[in-house]
């Protein structure tokens, strides 16, 4: 059996994951998982990238331990983060996480040079204020002298790979998360950067998923026992993700829901018109070239707050449970507002919010997280609302995937609120998608259209109807 390790790294934990093809499925086993998070740092909320890099060499080691030893090894992670190098290849500063306040108010400074629909036209990139192009600008207001001394910028997945194989690379999907990368000649914006007075020579050759950036360094093969090649997934999570969509057609909305809910479908050009712009939809690069036309929306990072201010003490399941108990509840939230990022207390702020509003304040658990389900279903359905009107057309069904398409509840009020059909599956979907561009690499899977296939026949699928 040949295997292929997909190492898939989120907000709260991380996973190894092998993957196989057997009598013409994918198979998946989970051999390492462990926990992840971001840490307050000398002020900042900051990533431990050298407790995580450990993590990563635990999992790989796991594989020699079960005599299950992978043939390649992919890495994907969240979006926008990165790390600076200096000419000895130490990260300059902390590791920074987006949801850090240290970009508050840099977008509207930006924008006195480079012009929102400027930007937009370029980039074609969903204005948030943690993308990229922010932090980089907040650490040359705060910390100057970082970008002076740098001499190479890697995204998060790209400094993995660099421990692992020496080679120094940006990955397509990720880098165009930075907006600062063209939308049309998908290659670092030079206009941008040199406006905005950011070295360009810090920034590496794009690559896309499925390059084979070659084996191991010889040092890690003595202390893993085995070599293997490292494969460039989509590195960006969501990338990954919407590659394991079992729709493919035109016909269907793609809804990546996790700690972020991604809401969007595919197409094979930018669309960076006025209209996407006010409705704040972004290009995100994908596989073979293509775009993830999508709006990025708040997710159950909201209702991970929620449980983690009741102590851990229910679980996921369990919230659902309490939450159909209380279905009578009306009050709506705006999940994309800036003040659900990252509160003190999600709870309270909730109940804030509600009250600001004039609207019934939650009380019970049942209540808060029926709230937060029933209003990202809302919000679902406004931004598929806004597709139709962009498009001029009526789509049909949404596939949802991810770790969110096990809440039945909320894929029921996401068929009731948008009026579609709902086809929850694959759960697994940024690890298929991360060992799909492996198979793809070694030429295993044709292309992505047999890769869809295979992954409907491999995976349970659920169908939800509207009531």
């Amino acid at each position: 059996m040949e295997y292929h390790l997909a190492v898939d790294i989120g907000a709260s934990s991380g996973r190894h994951i092998l993957g196989f093809i057997e009598d013409g499925q994918l198979r998946l086993e989970e051999i390492y998982r462990f926990s992840n998070g971001i840490k307050k740092v000398n002020d900042e909320y900051c990533w431990d990238l050298k407790s995580l890099f450990l993590e990563i060499k635990k999992g790989i080691k796991r594989c020699k331990q079960i005599g299950k030893v992978p043939k390649s090894i992919g890495i994907d992670t969240w979006a926008v983060d990165f790390v600076l190098l200096d000419e000895n290849e130490e990260v300059l500063g902390n590791t920074v996480a987006y949801r850090d306040d240290r970009t508050e108010g840099i977008m509207e400074e930006v924008f006195k040079t480079l012009p929102k629909d400027m930007l937009y036209l370029y980039t074609g990139i969903q204005f948030q204020r943690f993308n990229t192009i922010y932090q980089l600008m907040a650490i040359k207001k705060k910390n100057p002298e970082y970008l002076k001394k740098s001499k190479t910028f890697l995204m998060i997945p790209d400094y993995f790979n660099f421990l692992l194989t020496g080679k120094k690379v940006n990955e397509y999907t990720n880098a165009t998360s930075t907006q600062l990368v063209n939308s049309f000649d998908r290659t670092w914006d030079e206009n941008i950067l040199e406006a905005l007075g950011i070295n360009k020579d810090i920034f590496q050759e794009i690559k896309l998923p499925k390059t084979n950036l070659g084996n191991l360094r010889s040092e890690l093969v003595e202390e893993f026992g085995f070599d293997m090649e490292v494969i460039l997934p989509a590195t960006h999570d969501t990338g990954s993700a919407f590659i394991s969509s079992v729709c493919n057609d035109e016909d269907s909305v793609y809804l990546s829901s996790g700690t972020w809910s991604l809401m969007g479908v595919e197409n094979r050009f930018p669309i960076c018109v006025p209209q996407s712009m006010n409705y704040n939809f972004t290009n995100e690069g994908g596989i073979d070239y293509r775009f993830r036309f999508l709006k990025n929306i708040m997710g159950l990072w909201i209702i991970q707050e929620v449980k983690r201010m009741y102590k851990d003490g229910y679980s996921f399941a369990e919230l659902v449970v309490k939450a159909k108990e209380a279905d009578n509840f009306k009050s709506i939230i705006d999940v994309n507002h800036d003040r659900f990022l990252n509160p003190e207390n999600m709870i309270t702020e909730i109940q804030a919010y509600c009250s600001e509003t004039n609207q019934e304040i939650p009380k019970t658990l049942g209540e808060v997280a029926y709230c937060v389900f029933n209003s990202l279903g809302i919000s679902y359905g406004e931004s598929i609302k806004e597709l139709e009107e962009i498009f001029e057309k009526q789509y049909k069904r949404i596939n949802v995937f991810g770790g969110g398409c096990q809440n039945e509840l909320l894929n029921q009020l996401i068929a009731d609120r948008t009026h579609k059909e709902v086809l929850a599956g694959p759960v697994e979907a940024t690890a298929i998608g991360n060992i799909v561009a492996q198979l793809l690499s070694f030429n295993k899977v044709n292309d992505l259209g047999e890769a869809r296939d295979i992954i409907l026949k491999s995976f349970e699928i659920k169908k939800y109807l509207p009531q």
